[in-house]
């Protein structure tokens, strides 16, 4: 769908008299410096400048004796060899002649008595092959050294002769449309070449120069054939048989075919050929048998382009006959006459050769008589219509030779070579221009080779155009639908050229149809390197003429070379680019137009870094990517296709340059709206406007259309803000989006309009797909998030309700006030899809259903409904819910649609049946599991079956729910209360059943559970409620305060002694036992027992402060030999990080796990080991889990989170020396009491020392560092390579261990408010 476009046309004109040459030029070749060309002579060779139009170097053959005087001579062959310096030249004479130019020194290297026809160099330069006069062929190297001579004439086939497997002969074989006869007729004898043929012999090379193909005339049959050699000058193969084989020969570069002609009884072809020498493939020049020949064939660098050199057969003497080039194309299998330049027929615009550039795959040198050079550089373009309205069909126009082939993809994706229509012309077509007026995009101005545009337009006309003929719609009783132009006007382009002067085919370029009518083209200044903008505009009306005129209305000259120009349909705006990447601004709406260079936003001029060869107008600057194959912009959108086979879009609202070039890097990941796959080298045709189509073709040819996401989402997104759920709902349902986007979009507007959905909809089925569809999730937030990035989420409507249910509810209530007997089905949806679902009501509108016999007969039957039901819900669980109705009518209809066997459900209903009412309606929740409601019901059935009830209780644990169905003051509320406390009582919640016991009275029981629980306050207060004696209840306190010491809580045990047992003395024994002293001190005094004082409460207190000192010693020292050993560790760690430094583990990422001791473990080895017994562990029970947990930091030397280990208990020291202070102060306030000034002083100068020692090596054992690190642990989740590294080669691990704990990395608190020193012991 592509047409190739001129990009650049070069046109030097030599003057012969300048140079010491002035014969007609033979032939030409490249030169080394990029744009010189050498072309040679009669009398020399010549070079030409790459600006100049003058000669810059030259050689003289005739002088060196090479050449003869009269100018006979002729060259066979002309190369430059830029390592050598030099150009290689052959001449007809058979000298091979190394030229030059620098210091015009001529050596000949060889010479052929027999002259020369032709040399051909290989495409490396390596080898030469020469073909003399005596039809031979010579092999040589590149320094002309021979490596073999043959014959060109072979009798053998060669090398790659075909092998007869012995299943029959060519006769017999089948002979396709030529039929049975074919296997009778005897082998034609192949006529001999066309009288024209020069007979000269043809040599072509494969691209990797492995293979040269040889075309010559037979010298016994007269008829031309290929032999195709290898580099050794082997034979490989021979070519068929083919009558008519003309002389020109190309060899594709990619290796694949040998083209070349062949005329035939009724047509003129171009055939292509196998390495074998087999035919394959043609296709039929457009030209009458015997009008044309065909004096060359060449193949592009890429294999994309044939070009090929055409001339008139002579039908009259004294007239020259017309050249033509021209340059065919293919796609799916099919060839396209892409550009024809025609020549004319004077002679000195007679061709003397062409040439395909070498390294510029679209680039053509032509060199003509009249020693003018030509130099076309082409691209590939599409042409499309502009226009985004809903109008505009979406044309693409494809040019084949004389016909341009239109495909409407609006109406139909018709795969190429086929088309909607084809218009058809008198000459070849080489530019078409759609109409840049979106209102009039379809419209097309034509230009052809005879320099006429034709300008066709849609609407007016209502009479038939006969050059317009459907393509692939319409035809064999068919209606086409697509609406087809008229040809509206021809113009003649007249730039005022003179007659005289030399032809210069494809001098306009850029043909582009402006919104006023006028017309642009770019053409070439006739003697500088620059374009000039013709601005043309239509002649007044002449009545009658079959062609009209274009005036020029103003000629710009351009300061460069144009190589682009682009108009945009919504700007306006004509941008042309040139050869150095400036842009221009043509202004063409002003009075005088003007150009103007193009400026960015902040006032710069832009100028691209390389040569574009695709622009669209839009608002992006800056290179943005390389890796793009191409491009399209619709409405607010980028299209592009990449060479990593993808086809993202991008919205261009507030896109910039980064985010562009961001999304297209390979390492971005784009979201699933934006980037599609497609297939490898894909480009984008077109996209339809106001619809989701883009059009790729692929490689070979043929075409696919692909929905993109991000357009369709966007097409939909329009739809649904101008309400018109139709389509977007068909839409959604063809392209598989998902259905709550309907709801998600914009969740207010659609509640509003729900009844506008339901009617546009209008079908139940729709509806119903809608609901099924429907889920809690904001589908604009998860899977179709906006494109530009903006959110685009609304307020929910309904916060505090689910989604599902709210739509629900609502289209439900619309959907019963629009027409409830229509849309019952989707009624039923709507109570089905809600959560939790309303099963029962459904059931009950089906029920309803059935007993309304006075519905339309378009209405759904209940039998219908039922069934639609079933198709939604499980069976089996809608026969329980149409069970749990408790209508047997129901029932029975519910299960009869069913698999069920009457056998199994119609007894089950009889019995049911002849319950009561109650009584059956809780057998039925009981049977469906629904025992809260079974309790209900069963409850009212009478006191006889309250055991059944109690038992069911027990059972299903429904005691909470019976308790609420009868009153507190009722036996059995006391019956459920009694069987719910022994119930928490073997779930040993002793309190909770002792509260459920008292509150119904059960206070025996209550008392049990109250002593079990330990709450002797509330155990009193039911021996009370009891009515115990003194003695009893004395008893009673005596074994709870037993209970209580053996708990350590020695204060209560010496309250219930005291005040239940009155045994003080018994409570002050308890009270010296906890280290009570103060309260001790007050029962002594209240009782007058001053005696005790002496035989047990000083004892006592002495015995505290002895155990205290013993206590603060113990927890000194072990805190000392924990914080040597820590010092020890880490130094041990500190060396053996050291050590690493140097040294690459091979599998170690923790590297503070490194061994303590003086023997240098790996960290991965320890890792490993560990891990293992954690993994052992972890299969344990929760018993040793914990075990394992106490004994994960070891303090054992060694281990390997010793350190670890000794931050622990030295935070434990810490801890149980701080939990004591209070203790000791009120002992030495008991102490300086009784006189032990000196034990207390002791007391509290051994705590102070403790402290103090502790409180200073605080900062050496809890450094700021290994502080820090906790914070910022090295290793983790949210570490990465470089920090980890980076820690380490700060040695920070060695202060940063791995720790699951991290709060062993902080220091424990001292709490320095607690004032426990007793001044007057300072």
């Amino acid at each position: 769908m592509r047409n190739l476009q001129l990009l650049r046309a070069t046109r030097h004109q030599i003057d012969p008299a300048a140079a010491a040459a002035p014969e007609a030029p033979q032939c030409f070749c490249l030169g080394a410096e990029p744009g010189t060309v050498v072309v040679g002579s009669q009398r020399g060779l010549v070079e030409l400048g790459p600006t100049a139009h003058t000669v810059t170097r030259e050689v003289s053959l005739i002088a060196e004796g090479f050449m003869p005087e009269d100018g006979s001579g002729c060259i066979v062959g002309l190369e430059d060899l830029p390592e050598q310096e030099c150009v290689c030249v052959a001449t007809a004479a058979g000298d091979i002649l190394l030229c030059n130019l620098n210091t015009k020194e001529v050596e000949c290297v060889g010479s052929v008595d027999s002259g020369l026809s032709t040399m051909s160099w290989s495409p490396d330069q390596e080898l030469v092959l020469l073909v003399t006069g005596q039809q031979t062929l010579i092999m040589m190297t590149r320094d002309f050294e021979p490596i073999t001579e043959k014959q060109i004439h072979q009798d053998d086939f060669g090398e790659e002769k075909f092998v007869a497997l012995g299943w029959g002969k060519k006769e017999t074989q089948f002979h396709g449309s030529e039929g049975k006869q074919a296997a009778h007729r005897k082998q034609m004898e192949v006529p001999p070449a066309s009288a024209w043929d020069n007979g000269r012999p043809r040599v072509t090379w494969r691209g990797d120069g492995q293979f040269v193909a040889v075309s010559a005339v037979c010298p016994e049959t007269g008829a031309r054939k290929i032999r195709v050699w290898n580099r050794e000058l082997v034979l490989q193969s021979t070519s068929e048989a083919i009558s008519g084989l003309e002389q020109a020969l190309a060899w594709k570069p990619s290796g694949s075919l040998i083209a070349s002609t062949q005329e035939k009884p009724n047509r003129h072809d171009v055939v292509f050929l196998e390495k074998n020498g087999l035919l394959h493939g043609e296709f039929t020049l457009p030209f009458q048998k015997g009008h044309v020949k065909v004096n060359e064939l060449l193949w592009n660098a890429d294999s994309t382009i044939l070009a090929m050199w055409l001339e008139d057969l002579k039908k009259d003497e004294n007239c020259d006959p017309n050249s033509y080039v021209q340059l065919w194309t293919t796609g799916n299998y099919h060839w396209y006459l892409k550009q024809s330049l025609h020549f004319g027929n004077l002679e000195k615009n007679q061709l003397v050769s062409l040439l395909w550039d070498p390294v510029i795959p679209y680039r053509l040198h032509i060199l003509c008589q009249g020693w003018h050079y030509l130099s076309y550089d082409w691209h590939w373009t599409t042409n499309h219509g502009l226009g985004e309205s809903s109008q505009h069909v979406a044309n693409v126009a494809v040019i084949d030779g004389d016909k341009v082939l239109v495909t409407a993809f609006q109406h139909a994706v018709v795969p190429p070579p086929m088309c909607t229509y084809q218009i058809q012309f008198t000459h070849a077509v080489n530019q078409i221009a759609f109409h840049t007026d979106p209102k009039h995009s379809g419209d097309m101005a034509i230009l052809d080779a005879d320099n006429r545009i034709s300008v066709y337009r849609y609407g007016q006309s209502t009479v038939k155009d006969s050059t317009i003929r459907l393509g692939g719609v319409g035809g064999n009783g068919f209606k086409a639908a697509v609406e087809t132009p008229y040809l509206d006007k021809i113009y003649r382009v007249d730039l005022g050229s003179i007659a005289n002067e030399v032809m210069n085919p494809l001098g306009l370029r850029f043909l582009t149809w402006l919104p006023d009518n006028s017309f642009l083209v770019v053409g070439q200044d006739q003697h500088a390197a620059q374009s000039v903008l013709h601005h043309l505009t239509a002649a007044p009306h002449v009545t009658g003429a079959d062609e009209q005129r274009l005036d020029l209305r103003l000629s710009v000259s351009v300061n460069g070379e144009v190589i682009s120009l682009c108009c945009s349909p919504v700007t306006k705006t004509v941008a042309l680019q040139l050869a150095d990447g400036q842009i221009l601004k043509y202004l063409w709406e002003a009075s005088t137009p003007v150009l103007e260079p193009w400026q960015s936003s902040g006032g710069s001029a832009i100028q691209f870094l390389h040569p574009c060869v695709q622009i669209s107008l839009t608002r992006i600057s800056g290179e943005v990517a390389s890796n793009i194959i191409s491009f399209a912009t619709y409405s607010e959108f980028l299209l592009v296709t990449t060479s990593s086979h993808t086809c993202q879009c991008f919205c261009l609202k507030d896109v910039t340059v980064k985010a562009l070039q961001t999304g297209l890097s390979s390492a971005a990941v784009p979201n699933d709206e934006a980037l599609r796959n497609v297939e490898r080298g894909s480009r984008i045709v077109t996209v339809v406007p106001q619809d989701t189509k883009v059009v790729l073709q692929m490689p070979r040819g043929n075409l696919e259309t692909v929905h993109h996401r991000a357009l369709v989402l966007a097409q939909i997104r329009k739809w649904l803000n101008r309400l018109m759920f139709r389509e977007a709902f068909q839409c959604m349902r063809k392209l598989r989006i998902n259905l709550n986007l309907l709801y998600d979009h914009n969740p207010k507007v659609f509640l509003e309009n729900v009844e506008t959905f339901i009617k546009q909809i209008d079908s139940v089925n729709y509806i119903n797909l809608f609901f099924t569809e429907l889920k809690e999730e904001d589908f604009t937030k998860s899977m179709y998030p906006s494109l530009n990035g903006s959110s685009n989420a609304q307020p929910q409507q309904h916060p505090d309700q689910k989604k599902v249910n709210v739509v629900c509810d609502v289209m439900r209530n619309a959907m019963e006030r629009i027409d409830p007997q229509k849309y019952c089905l989707s009624i039923l949806t709507a109570h089905v899809k809600k959560s939790p679902p309303e099963l029962e009501t459904a059931l009950q509108k089906v029920h309803d259903l059935r007993e309304n016999t006075a519905l339309d007969v378009t209405a759904v039957s209940a039998e219908e409904a039922l069934k639609y039901l079933l198709f939604l819900v499980d069976v089996n669980e809608l026969y329980d819910y149409s069970l749990g109705t408790y209508d047997f009518d129901l029932v029975i209809m519910v299960a009869e649609k069913s698999q069920k066997d009457p056998k199994e459900y119609l007894p089950f209903l009889n019995t049911l049946r002849k319950m009561e009412t109650n009584y059956q309606r809780y057998t039925i929740d009981r049977h469906l599991k629904r025992y809260t409601k079974a309790l209900g019901h069963l409850s009212k059935c009478g006191p006889e079956h309250f055991s059944e009830l109690l038992n069911l209780v027990k059972d299903q644990n429904q005691y909470y729910e019976a308790l609420k169905l009868y009153p507190p003051n009722s036996q059995e509320y006391k019956d459920i209360s009694d069987a719910y406390g022994d119930h928490l009582n073997q779930k040993q919640l002793y309190e909770q059943a002792a509260l459920i016991f008292a509150r119904a009275g059960l206070f025996a029981k209550a008392l049990d559970s109250f002593l079990n629980s330990g709450s002797w306050q509330q155990a009193l207060c039911m021996a009370s409620r009891l009515g115990y004696t003194e003695d009893k209840l004395s008893s009673l306190a005596r074994s709870m305060a037993g209970k209580l010491v053996e708990q350590r809580k020695h204060a209560e045990a010496a309250i219930l002694l005291e005040q239940y047992t009155q045994d003080y003395e018994e409570a002050v024994l308890l009270l010296l036992e906890g280290a009570l002293w103060e309260e001790a001190l007050r029962l002594i005094h209240k009782y007058g027992r001053l005696d005790v004082l002496e035989t047990n409460f000083k004892p006592a207190i002495q015995e505290a402060q002895k155990s205290q000192l013993m206590f603060l010693d113990s927890q000194k020292k072990a805190f000392l030999h924990h914080k040597c050993r820590l010092q020890v560790v880490r130094e041990l760690k500190e060396k053996a990080s050291e050590s690493l430094q140097d040294y690459e583990m091979p599998n170690c990422p923790e590297l503070d796990l490194i061994s303590e001791t003086s023997s240098v473990v790996t960290a991965s080895d320890m890792n490993s080991k560990y891990s293992h017994s954690n993994s052992r562990i972890s299969a344990r029970s929760s018993k040793n889990r914990r075990k394992a947990e106490r004994k994960r930091y070891s303090l054992k030397e060694g281990s390997p989170f010793e350190d670890i280990a000794l931050l622990e208990a030295l935070g434990e020291n810490i801890r149980a020396v701080e939990t004591v202070k209070g203790d000791i102060h009120i002992l030495l306030k008991q102490l300086v009491l009784f006189g032990y000034d000196e034990q207390a002083g002791e007391l509290q100068r051994v705590l102070e020392e403790v402290l103090h020692l502790m409180e200073i090596s605080l900062p050496e054992i809890w450094s700021p560092e290994l502080q820090q690190s906790s914070l910022n642990l090295v290793l983790g989740p949210n570490s990465t390579a470089n920090s980890i590294m980076a820690a380490y080669q700060q040695k920070r691990m060695v202060a940063a261990p791995v720790v699951q704990d991290p709060e062993l990395l902080i220091p424990p608190k001292l709490n320095k408010n607690l004032q426990w020193k007793l001044h007057l012991l300072q």
